[in-house]
């Protein structure tokens, strides 16, 4: 989950209002819906963007007490495409679900760089220490160790350091500090002669509290009138120059950085499907309520809006009510 809280879109029921009777007609409604010739799609849709991720937990188990029957077997058994892929992700318990995504990333042909950005720079400490013991569980592999196979370089190396969970989150401001962090990024950058020297921005952004950069990064842009993005931007290149703009944005303003995340996904031709399922469900508990007025300040047009535009069938209508649309 977003290491910011703001409001989400789905919240259920209030967790001491949830019932085991309310469990019981939600594993009836489902069991219904999917037995027999055809399936009740909407059924499913209504509980899986009515209910939160916990709350959709309780509901599995109650669904096999009652049928002894596996309620994602079920649905995979029901259901196709990028509806049945959307329908899982929303049963996967939430401290799997990121695990699960950085695995899907780095398996098979290539690995999909920005899902190891976007998950591993967002984080916080507690969250990257729950994300890499989960990885370990449902894998039986390591992180780190797969990270390492399938990148390289100084991109690697960020990618290793944010994976720590080591950054400081003492969210006190020691201004002395600022100022030498602030010299340090302009001798390795624009003040270098030949190059930049990738390391001292890779310890500076992988360990200082997000408190702390935003106030150098104000001070540089003080001191350069530069703004540090143009200047990565400016000085790097390829997965290393995403993986610090990225960084450099979440920490200016995370509903900005994941609105353009969500536009990533639907400009341009074709839509990329699995990434917006993905911010969806990261999201839609969290701070997709934020991120949609964010982008709708940005792009002058509605998030529900342009998911709607991008998608079809019942995986738009799941869509939809994730993103609050009713």
């Amino acid at each position: 989950m977003a290491a910011y809280y703001h409001e989400g879109t789905v919240k259920g029921k209030g967790e001491g209002d949830f019932t085991d009777g309310d469990k019981e007609k939600i594993s009836e409604r489902l069991r219904k819906a999917m037995k027999g010739l055809g399936t009740d799609e909407n059924v499913i849709i209504e509980a899986l963007s009515s209910h939160t991720n916990t709350q959709l937990q309780s509901v599995k188990s109650t669904y096999k007490t009652l049928y002894g029957r596996d309620l994602e077997e079920d649905l995979r058994s029901e259901l196709s495409g990028h509806f049945e892929s959307l329908c899982i992700y929303r049963l996967t318990p939430s401290s799997e679900f990121d695990a699960k995504c950085l695995r899907k990333a780095m398996k098979g042909i290539g690995t999909k760089e920005v899902t190891l950005i976007e998950i591993l720079c967002s984080h916080n400490n507690s969250e990257i220490k729950d994300i890499k013991e989960d990885y370990r569980k449902v894998f039986d592999r390591d992180l780190e160790g797969d990270i390492k196979d399938e990148t390289s370089g100084d991109f690697q190396r960020i990618l290793v350091s944010m994976l720590q969970g080591n950054r400081d989150e003492n969210q006190t401001i020691d201004q002395k500090q600022v100022e030498e962090d602030v010299k340090e990024l302009k001798q390795a950058g624009t003040k270098l002669m030949f190059g930049t020297d990738e390391s001292v921005f890779n310890k500076i952004l992988a360990k200082r509290s997000l408190s702390h950069l935003k106030a150098v990064f104000e001070a540089y842009r003080s001191d350069e009138q530069k703004d540090i993005e143009t200047v990565v931007a400016d000085e790097m290149s390829g997965d290393l120059c995403k993986a610090f703009v990225a960084v450099v944005r979440f920490i200016k303003d995370p509903l900005e950085y994941f609105s353009s995340c969500f536009h990533e996904t639907m400009c341009g031709p074709g839509t990329d499907d699995e990434r917006l399922m993905q911010l969806v469900v990261a999201h839609c508990e969290v701070d997709l309520k934020d991120i949609a007025d964010k982008y709708m300040e940005l792009y002058k047009k509605g998030l529900a809006l342009a998911i709607e535009e991008d998608t079809y069938g019942d995986y738009r209508k799941l869509l939809l009510r994730l993103s609050g649309k009713d």
